[in-house]
């Protein structure tokens, strides 16, 4: 592609992004006021070659074109690329690439404001997860997501029993993660409700930060050395466990969406606004679609234009993820999805920015 060719070619995909209309050679044309000595002949040449390459496709009879994922895809290259092209500038590299300014705008101090002040009062993992998506979806105007890390060990803050009939017990196990699970329990003898009450105490006072397969092995350590002293209330916990009240078989990683309704008021087609839903709306797909584009090894963020291998009726959304760590450990993902008429410079910025905000605001947990 000729300098030329990318000059216009990122002047229609920002117009694109602002106006969400098809864009004419006229407005590109203003978009240049002929600082960069193009014609509107000359434009209109250009994209037509553009057209040809797969880089624009005219959805309808007027004059305008919109961009393709192709060219979306090669937009976003430009950003995620800008700082290596931009020092390559400096040291009078004579191969940088033409681009906008707005490509090298970093995420204002405003808007870092705005950020960490949504994340005042946040302590733990789940809070941070819970709110990384709420911010994200107000930001984006899309979809915000945040799943936790599926090895990322449970950890208890919270269990509760309860007696539903003779040798069956309800089992409720609310972890740090936001994961809830809900278990009968049958019992080989029978506890009172001051038992129950007493082992549900002693498991949250005695354990709450656990991870809970710290916790299984330390109630039979336990057992052993301390059964004479706590032989009956021990013995009422260990009947519990051992039925399965402490089984870390929960029911996937907790996840955390919000902004569905940004996404049904950017879609016209009612059609294709059904069937996105649909994809959208099964949180293990979600679950497994970050899992696939975010790799938790990685530290950048992550740009996936057009994810119709997921779903075709994603075929016209974006993700922009990323890992959110806690020293060397990945607890989980943080991404946006979105319409591919996003604002990608600033939302790259401000995933990598809250991704990293982790490390700020919470403590990194110790054994």
């Amino acid at each position: 592609m000729s300098d030329r060719e990318r000059l216009v070619l990122t002047a229609i995909i920002e117009l694109y992004i602002a106006t969400g209309e098809p864009v004419a050679s006229q407005a590109v044309s203003r978009f240049f006021e002929n600082r960069e000595g193009l014609s509107s002949a000359t434009i209109r040449n250009v994209m037509a070659n553009l057209a040809e390459a797969g880089m624009l496709e005219q959805p309808h009879t007027s004059a305008g074109r919109v961009p393709t994922a192709a060219a979306f895809r090669y937009y976003v290259d430009q950003i995620t690329q800008s700082g290596r092209l931009a020092a390559g500038a400096q040291a009078g590299a004579t191969n940088s690439m033409p681009q906008s300014t707005s490509l090298m705008s970093p995420l204002s101090e405003e808007r870092r404001g705005q950020i960490e002040r949504s994340f005042s009062g946040v302590s733990s993992t789940h809070e941070y997860l819970e709110r990384t998506s709420q911010v994200l979806a107000l930001l984006s105007s899309g979809l915000g997501v945040a799943l936790a890390a599926a090895t990322q060990a449970q950890v208890l803050e919270h269990i509760h029993f309860s007696r539903l009939a003779t040798g069956r017990v309800l089992a409720v196990l609310v972890t740090q993660t936001g994961a809830v699970q809900d278990r009968v329990l049958i019992l080989d003898r029978e506890l009172t409700h001051v038992e129950l009450e007493t082992a549900a105490r002693y498991l949250n006072e005695s354990f709450r930060g656990w991870a809970i397969e710290r916790i299984r092995a330390e109630v039979a350590r336990r057992m052993e050395l301390e059964r004479a002293a706590y032989h009956q209330m021990l013995e009422a916990v260990e009947e519990l466990c051992s039925k399965g009240a402490l089984s870390g078989d929960l029911s996937g990683p907790a996840i955390f969406v919000d902004g569905m309704a940004n996404l049904i008021a950017a879609e016209v087609d009612r059609e294709r606004l059904r069937q996105m839903l649909l994809a959208l709306e099964a949180k293990q797909r979600l679950v497994e679609l970050l899992t696939a584009y975010v790799d938790g090894r990685q530290q950048e963020v992550r740009v996936v234009v057009g994810l119709d291998q997921a779903s075709p009726a994603m075929q016209d959304l974006v993700l922009i993820g990323a890992p959110a760590r806690l020293g060397d450990a990945n607890f989980g993902t943080v991404a946006v999805i979105a319409p591919t008429r996003i604002q990608y410079q600033e939302m790259i910025h401000a995933v990598r920015y809250i991704a990293g905000l982790s490390e700020r605001i919470l403590e990194i947990p110790t054994d």
